[in-house]
């Protein structure tokens, strides 16, 4: 399957500006696959996900809750649904079940730009057997955290396995990540064109330190 992301800055966006210069003699395919190898630098430098993404799967064992959440507690307020979740806890033995979910993928800056799109989750049990879950099942993700909240009367006892599926990125990349890009490519397209380094005066490790400055505060720590 080839990789096609949507990059983090267009090929206009990098034509336009003084690094015009260093893809003049690209045809449009290499200057497109140009922007496409900074974006993926881009992400392997931050360690995270940044341009938009479909169909990307997590898995996750599910661990226990904050006890105060979920107890035997006679006060505790509670729904029909939940209580009738917890009844069938209850009857197969089941002390402790799991509410939350982080995923790996979120927004460490600009939420407001961030989206996530058809999430999914398969639970399989440890003992047999699964339920498929939809956005009707959880509330979330949150952009800013990851956080995916399972609803009161879903039956996903602790050991269980989680297979998350989902979309998300920056839709539009935030203005510090289209610059990052941009001189990470201006890094990889005056690597290639050596002879013109010095008649334009681009330094592709100078370049590239520029990029990693502005990946700093997306970098996963």
């Amino acid at each position: 399957m080839p990789d096609n992301p949507v990059p983090l800055a267009t090929v206009e966006q990098m034509s336009q500006g003084p690094f015009g210069d260093l893809i003049r003699s690209f045809s449009p395919q290499a200057a497109s696959d140009l922007m496409v190898e900074a974006t993926r630098a881009c992400e392997t430098e931050s360690g995270r996900r940044l341009a938009p993404f479909t169909a990307h799967v997590e898995s996750h064992r599910c661990d226990g809750v904050d006890p105060d959440e979920y107890t035997d507690a006679a006060n505790l307020p509670m729904d029909l649904q939940g209580t009738l979740g917890k009844s069938y806890a209850s009857a197969l033995g089941v002390s402790t079940l799991v509410r939350h979910a982080w995923l790996n993928e979120y927004a460490p800056l600009y939420p407001e730009y961030w989206a996530y799109t058809n999430v999914t989750v398969q639970i399989i049990r440890s003992y047999g057997g699964g339920e498929m879950l939809g956005p009707a099942q959880f509330d979330g993700p949150e952009p800013d955290s990851g956080h995916l909240w399972y609803h009161l009367g879903r039956f996903i006892p602790m050991g269980s396995l989680a297979r998350i599926t989902y979309g998300g990125g920056y839709i539009p990349a935030p203005a510090d990540l289209a610059r990052a890009c941009k001189y990470m490519a201006a890094s990889i397209a005056a690597t290639e064109l050596d002879p013109l380094r010095a008649q334009h005066g681009h330094d592709p490790g100078a370049l590239e330190a520029k990029a990693l400055g502005f990946l700093t505060p997306y970098t996963r720590s």
